[in-house]
């Protein structure tokens, strides 16, 4: 496994769990889907507070109870703000939420707490305050932020004591909006329209660690291009190096993500104890930047 270091104190494997679909598995299986991902290198989790409405969190939290000593091993991140119909980063919203994922949970503190979406009435040094406030007493370690742009980022910064040390953004061989821009500058393709203000070089800048959800999907959560027959190109380049690398197609793909120049993880939200021990090895290969770019094109893309 290869681990990156988003702070002096904080080693982070490069694969991450998330738990978005764990709500209905009963106890004995999600405790072994935590052991096994640790077997697998595998040290840091990922929730949010909508996930399974809350339950992701409930059945995890029990899963760690039943086993004495696990807490200890691993480092949870979760994430607040999406409420029903509206963004809330309000200073209450924060601590009351906080609050309750640690309940749910039923562990003393979080690793991580990310702010899930932009909130377009959020005040900086409003979740400035609740994030030391937090700290303070010691219910929160690190934090973040999820799909932010870097100028929200860098209000929030501004604001905060702590540094923050993480966006979630999405990022995958078929969704690509980051990467593109780089590559087209000052051209007039698509590809070169900037949507999100340079994110990939504002993290790699400001050394922030990025993390990749829905690796293997297509679109907003459309589906899997995984042995999707809508994109054979990219499925033979996948098959292609996977053979090559000895690996899995899904490695390949995670593996592609990796590769990107930033510190990255990528989160893979799977509930299968094999996918997870799969999916991992790709944190020991590195792409040669031919078959990198190959697979680039496969999913589409042009070089200008």
């Amino acid at each position: 496994m290869r681990y990156v270091q988003p702070a002096p104190d904080l080693s982070v494997s490069s694969i991450a769990l998330g738990c978005m679909r764990i709500s209905q598995m009963e106890n004995d299986q999600v405790r072994a889907l935590i052991e096994t991902s640790l077997e697998s290198g595998v040290n840091f989790f990922d929730h949010a507070d909508i996930y399974g409405k809350g339950q992701s969190e409930v059945v995890f939290g029990k899963a760690l109870k039943s086993a004495p000593g696990l807490r200890e091993k691993i480092l949870i991140q979760s994430k607040c703000g999406i409420r029903t119909g509206f963004y809330d980063s309000s200073k209450e919203h924060i601590l009351t939420s906080v609050d309750n994922i640690l309940l749910r949970l039923d562990t003393p503190y979080l690793d991580v707490l990310l702010i899930h979406r932009p909130d377009a009435l959020a005040e900086p040094q409003e979740m400035a305050e609740a994030f030391a406030q937090l700290k303070t007493q010691g219910k929160v370690r690190y934090f973040g932020v999820s799909n932010h742009n870097p100028a929200q980022m860098a209000a929030l910064q501004q604001a905060a004591q702590d540094k923050l040390l993480f966006n979630q953004l999405q990022v995958s061989l078929m969704h690509t909006p980051m990467v593109d821009q780089g590559i087209n500058v000052n051209t007039q393709f698509d590809g070169a329209v900037d949507r999100d203000g340079s994110l990939l070089a504002y993290c790699k800048q400001q050394g922030v660690t990025v993390q990749a959800w829905s690796p293997f999907q297509f679109g907003f959560i459309k589906g899997v291009f995984l042995n999707n027959p809508a994109y054979p190109e990219l499925n033979k380049a996948l098959l292609d190096m996977a053979e090559k690398y000895e690996v899995s197609i899904a490695a390949i793909a995670a593996a592609w993500i990796l590769r990107l120049p930033v510190q990255m993880q990528v989160v893979v939200g799977t509930t299968t104890a094999a996918r997870v021990a799969d999916v991992t090895k790709a944190a020991d290969i590195t792409l040669s930047r031919e078959d990198w770019y190959a697979l680039y094109r496969a999913a589409g893309n042009k070089l200008p």
